[in-house]
């Protein structure tokens, strides 16, 4: 067990691991996709995403138990209590096993009507059984074997985790290449995926063997033990329903996609998904692995501390998100084009709308993090108000509009849900204090994004840049632009946001105090 005095290290560690694994997937990730596409076809790689999505469905039988026994962990963690861990862990795997039977189940009974909701698929029913039994097995595994692995993430060390996943992934994601580029054997392709998911957990279980050689549990005393735990599931029913709203905003897009358009389209959105995924995970390599710290920094209860961690924290997320989305505005349609070609390309109509919605989604982590940490999941409403609003409003501008329609929905939700009313709850019953000030922070921040963004795209047409039509010219259009936002906008954080210039300051000092 750690040490207080380690969480800033541990936390820039989870971020330089992340880090390394983001670089590293980066380019294999883009090449890995393209060579799938023009192996197997886009209706293939269609045909993947739709059914992971699907599965995912599933997954809400989890009921955030996950979350739950995280923010159960933080105080043990603190005073460094192995019984009482080994007790929460144990709850956890009882937990978790039933959870994995009810989606065993569940699986089974979605297997059984896979030829009705795919009435026309061009491929044989064997591969897409095959398809989705090996996807199956994957996601049972995690909830017989891998629960551990909890407690390397509320201990923060979550790199461990990290380290061991993208490893296994890289070398699946290789071999995969290698079967699709010279066999363009579906079967061995599948196989792989099956293979990879077995040797994570596999080896996943004895590193944590190794890092808590203490961690000795019982799964059946669990069912007793759970009474002397009742927060963990009364937490985990309410993150059941929050989890409902994550689902609806991200996971049935792809099969509105399909009912309302075509498999070929889910590949084309897919494409441009994969891109903000990994850029997602960018930001979250830098400030995801703050989570755990979060959740001890609250448990400690000191406020003053807790409010000036937020705000920096807050800072930094909107200052790299207006970054990264900017990025995506001037260089996402070209590199798609470059990438696979032109008839890839989404509409201008649907990018603003993708960006809009990735503005809001990435500027949310931080109030996700604290209100986690606060263990405030009450709102039960929100998800579900979120989900309807979302989901209706998708139906009928499916129906009417198409792709556009269909992410319009996620637009509305999130900036009622999200963007106004989150904000409020993490004040109003975790700091104790007024929203005021959070609100003409937040304007401050959008509008210095806003004048950032105007003064490169002058400077861009001022020079009468053109647009890049090879790979190389991409990369140095890239670097330019997003060199030139980054400075303008680190400018006007810098002098204009007190949170982002103090974080920025702690930074150097740590940079200069290695020297």
């Amino acid at each position: 067990m750690k040490a207080n005095g380690s969480r800033s290290y541990l936390s820039f560690l989870n971020a330089r691991v992340n880090t390394f694994f983001f670089l590293l997937t980066l380019f294999l990730s883009f090449f890995s996709r393209k060579i799938f596409i023009e192996s197997f076809g886009a209706d293939f790689v269609g045909l993947n995403g739709t059914l992971v999505n699907l599965l995912d469905f599933l997954n809400l039988a989890e009921l955030g138990i996950g979350a739950a026994v995280s923010v159960a962990l933080y105080q043990h963690i603190i005073r460094k209590d192995e019984e009482a861990i080994k007790e929460v862990i144990a709850v956890f795997g009882y937990f978790y096993r039933i959870v994995g039977y009810c989606i065993v189940v569940g699986g089974i009974i979605v297997g059984i009507l896979l030829p009705f909701i795919f009435p026309d698929l061009e491929f044989p029913l064997l591969l897409l059984y095959s398809i989705y039994v090996v996807y199956l097995t994957n996601v049972v595994i995690g909830y017989f074997a891998n629960y551990k692995q909890t407690l390397l993430g509320a201990d923060q060390k979550n790199y461990v985790v990290i380290t061991y996943f993208q490893t296994t992934a890289i070398l699946k994601t290789l071999l995969q290449i290698a079967i699709a580029y010279y066999t363009q054997n579906y079967y061995l392709w599948i196989a792989i995926e099956l293979v990879a998911g077995i040797c994570y957990s596999v080896c996943l279980n004895r590193k944590i063997r190794q890092v808590y050689p203490w961690l000795q549990t019982d799964i059946r005393k669990g069912k007793v033990l759970r009474a002397k735990y009742p927060l963990i599931l009364q937490q985990a029913k309410r993150l059941f329903v929050h989890k409902i709203g994550t689902l609806v905003q991200i996971q049935i897009k792809p099969l509105l996609i399909y009912g309302f358009l075509s498999l070929q389209m889910v590949t084309i959105y897919g494409n441009y998904s994969i891109i903000i995924d990994k850029l997602s995970q960018l930001l979250s390599t830098v400030l995801g692995s703050t989570g755990a710290g979060i959740g001890q920094l609250v448990a400690e209860g000191n406020t003053k501390h807790i409010i000036r961690m937020f705000h920096e924290l807050n800072a930094m997320r909107y200052f790299l998100a207006g970054t990264i989305v900017f990025s995506v505005a001037i260089l996402m349609n070209p590199f798609v084009s470059i990438w696979l070609g032109a008839s890839y390309v989404l509409p201008t109509s649907t990018l603003i709308i993708i960006l809009m919605n990735m503005l809001m989604l990435q500027t949310r982590g931080t109030i996700d993090q604290f209100l986690y940490g606060y263990g405030l999941f009450q709102d039960i409403w929100a998800p579900i108000a979120e989900s309807f609003i979302s989901l209706g409003i998708s139906l009928i501008g499916g129906y009417y509009w198409g792709l556009n329609g269909i992410l319009l929905g996620s637009t509305v939700s999130l900036f009622l849900i999200v963007v106004l009313w989150k904000p409020l709850l993490l004040y109003r019953n975790g700091f104790k204090r007024s929203v005021g000030n959070y609100w003409v922070t937040i304007l401050k921040y959008y509008a210095v994004i806003g004048l950032a963004a105007i003064v490169c795209y002058e400077l861009i047409h001022l020079v009468d840049m053109d647009l890049p039509g090879t790979f190389w010219q991409w990369i140095l259009f890239a670097l330019l632009t997003v060199s030139l936002f980054m400075t303008v906008n680190f400018l006007g954080y810098y002098f204009l946001c007190p949170g982002f210039r103090a974080v920025t300051l702690r930074i150097l000092n740590r940079i200069q105090s290695k020297k």
